[in-house]
């Protein structure tokens, strides 16, 4: 029988010695395997867990519920937020308001690329928005996401290295495996209308395609933030705002300083 994948989180009331040791014998005595294990935060700890029965898991959830030094918080089929919570020690938050916008700060590159690699390697159309003021890492991060997922980034519109607009792709460029990476501030203030019919034709192909700044992407096109499937926001500190004046100064307030490319 295959075994199936399974996500425990519990708080700790009562740190006491042998805990740890004392969920792992009752986890043998079940026949289920521990693939592994973090505190995910405060006084929380995660486990990845493998069993061949539900009744397995089951039994597992009321002989913890008995337990008065600790408090099961999720015993469930594992979610992605799950995985990577144990893998990095930490959770990811989603927006209050807004469950489908995840909130990183520049400290967590390497939460945020792992988890940018795990929603490119998904089938089909995904549309992702990124946030973030200038030189945080939005671009660098999402190419390092593209290494790691094993996808091939094409910049459809760009300022990383120069300036670049895109009106055509060569045919082997048109692949559900490429991620495509637009620039929304680049793309709505110099892009003529074969590059938008270029974008239109990307937004068709069942591929991933990454929006950097979404807000200004959405106000001069057919689209809308709700369009997108993920909204991801990158700043420096915690407290950070994110705004676009200096962000369209810094991209376009130096014209003589900038090459283009075009094409």
């Amino acid at each position: 029988m295959e075994k199936t994948e399974w996500y425990l989180e519990y708080e700790i009331q009562y740190n006491r010695p042998g805990l740890l040791g004392d969920i792992s014998s009752l986890l043998g005595m079940l026949s289920i395997n521990i693939i592994s294990i973090n505190g995910v935060e405060n006084s929380r700890r995660g486990m990845l867990l493998l069993s061949r029965k539900d009744e397995q898991i089951t039994r597992l959830k009321s002989i913890l519920e008995t337990m008065d030094t600790l408090v099961v918080k999720k015993l469930r089929k594992p979610k992605l937020r799950d995985k990577l919570a144990v893998r990095h020690g930490r959770y990811i938050h989603s927006d209050a308001d807004d469950r489908k916008t995840f909130r990183f700060v520049r400290s967590e590159l390497g939460v945020l690329v792992d988890f940018m690699a795990e929603l490119f390697k998904k089938e089909g159309h995904k549309l992702i928005g990124i946030r973030g003021m200038p030189r945080v890492g939005k671009t660098e991060s999402v190419v390092a996401a593209s290494v790691c997922a094993n996808k091939r980034w094409l910049f459809v519109s760009s300022t990383l290295l120069k300036q670049t607009v895109r009106s055509q792709l060569i045919q082997d460029e048109y692949s559900s495996d490429n991620l495509y990476i637009i620039d929304g501030i680049v793309s709505t203030r110099r892009a003529n209308e074969k590059h938008w019919q270029l974008i239109r034709e990307i937004m068709q192909l069942p591929a991933v395609k990454v929006v950097e700044h979404p807000d200004m992407f959405v106000q001069t096109t057919e689209y809308e933030l709700n369009d997108f499937d993920y909204i991801i926001e990158l700043r420096s500190t915690v407290d950070e705002e994110i705004t676009y004046e200096p962000v369209e100064q810094n991209q376009f307030g130096q014209e003589d300083g900038f090459s283009m490319f075009d094409f």
